[in-house]
């Protein structure tokens, strides 16, 4: 069948009736997974997300303990923010966990992935048999067919994901799967959160800013559509102090950098919405530390 036979076919046979995809409410919910969270082994960042309890009339806010298990996270910004060291972080905890991680690499080839990788595993005090167990590349990078052909790529990570038992997806840059294409963005990101959806997978998706884009905000290449289909966005930003006015807001000197964070959204559990202070300590490891009103408080 041709492409234009693919697209027309359904109005030359007319509408009709998928019963199967009709599913009562109580059905869905008896389906659906418990909500609870993915430790990410990034200090500071899993109280962030939470959950509501109701005691009598009064909600009380329940730290989640991490990322919504299952769910499809998209991790953005512009260069040299964190966004990699992040994802790389949390496959190796989840490694260290004995959890299988299937990790994309579409920026750098694999093996230069891993030696980076090896040295935060020593940070983090995560066993090297257990990272070698657990963490299963699929090089994009050096394998540029499977950049170009989508259903290859996903046909290669089922069966990752049956051989090895994965229970984590990273893609490292989803971005770049769909370069000097952007109008094709929406497509392939929603082919991907859709097969990860189907393999019960949590997801880091790792998309990249523009320079034009606004650094604090969800839109990354491809615009705000990518984020839109994700199930939450966290946000990586620097900002160089340059002026007596971010001197006062940051409390660091002239000439100093700063690297913030926030979560722009999430739609499974709720979430701390403020700025917070990122830090990327000299073992390459992230921190997310206090809010910008916490650091004016402190500094007061």
């Amino acid at each position: 069948m041709s492409q234009e036979e693919y697209f027309f076919e359904p109005e030359r046979r007319g509408p009709q009736v998928l019963e199967e995809s009709i599913l009562r409410f109580g059905e869905a919910r008896a389906q659906a997974p418990r909500l609870e969270g993915v430790p990410t082994g990034i200090e500071g960042l899993d109280n962030l997300f939470f959950t509501v309890k109701w005691e009598g009339e009064k909600p009380r806010r329940v730290p989640l303990g991490g990322i919504p298990r299952y769910s499809v996270m998209n991790v953005t910004g512009v260069a040299d923010t964190g966004k990699s060291l992040m994802v790389e972080q949390y496959a190796l905890t989840q490694a260290g966990r004995g959890e299988g991680v299937a990790f994309i690499t579409v920026e750098s080839p694999a093996i230069f992935v891993a030696m980076g990788m090896r040295e935060r595993a020593k940070a983090l005090g995560i066993a090297e048999s257990a990272v070698d167990e657990n963490i299963v590349f699929i090089d994009v990078a050096t394998h540029n067919r499977l950049q170009e052909d989508l259903p290859s790529l996903l046909a290669t990570l089922a069966h990752v994901i049956r051989t090895y038992h994965v229970r984590h997806t990273i893609v490292d840059s989803v971005t770049g799967l769909f370069e000097h294409k952007e109008m094709a963005a929406r497509t392939v990101v929603r082919r991907i959160y859709n097969f990860l959806k189907k393999w019960h997978q949590t997801g880091l998706l790792v998309s990249q800013k523009r320079s034009s884009h606004e650094e604090m905000s969800a839109e990354a290449a491809g615009g705000y559509a990518v984020a839109h289909i994700m199930d939450g966005t966290m946000v990586f930003y620097k900002d160089v102090i340059t002026s007596s006015y971010k001197q006062k807001l940051y409390h660091l000197p002239i000439g100093e950098m700063i690297r913030l964070f926030r979560i722009d959204g999430c739609r499974l559990t709720g979430h701390d919405t403020r700025i917070h202070v990122c830090e990327i300590t000299e073992t390459g490891l992230i921190r997310i530390g206090p809010t910008l009103i916490e650091l004016a408080q402190k500094n007061a």
